[in-house]
């Protein structure tokens, strides 16, 4: 995750869950959104922009690539310029929505159409895992 923000909190939270829970997540904070996108693009790689303003995503999907793929989730007040720099500005619907609902569905049927997963996946490492229970919480130290 490139993050455009300068809230270390932001950095050490993902940080403290992907070492008790387990993943390859990470976090790099950056100050320059712009040339990011611009270096993945000149090393061959695709933008996807999460937009409600876009093409609705199931239209798109067999369209988009996969490997090397960077998706861009704005805020509120996104600069134009990113409409113009991604490969493809989709939205999950054109209703509002929430950001993070929009890239959970995003990630899910990517991964599906390549074969994967996901609700099924299970993150190496960490010190902690859940064990399904029709009731109640089980986490297991690993």
């Amino acid at each position: 995750m490139l993050l455009d923000s300068d809230d270390s909190g932001i950095e050490k939270s993902i940080n403290e869950v992907t070492g008790r829970w387990g993943g390859s997540f990470y976090v790099r904070r950056i100050t320059n959104w712009k040339n990011e996108i611009k270096k993945w693009k000149a090393s061959g790689g695709k933008v996807l922009h999460l937009t409600m303003y876009g093409i609705n995503f199931p239209d798109l999907i067999n369209d988009i690539v996969t490997e090397n793929l960077l998706i861009v989730v704005g805020a509120e007040k996104v600069p134009p310029e990113i409409y113009e720099l991604a490969d493809w500005n989709v939205g999950v619907g054109n209703q509002p929505h929430s950001e993070v609902a929009a890239l959970a569905i995003v990630l899910d049927r990517l991964a599906a159409s390549s074969g994967i997963d996901p609700l099924k996946t299970q993150f190496g490492g960490g010190e902690v895992e859940i064990v399904p229970k029709s009731r109640g919480k089980e986490v297991r130290e690993k």
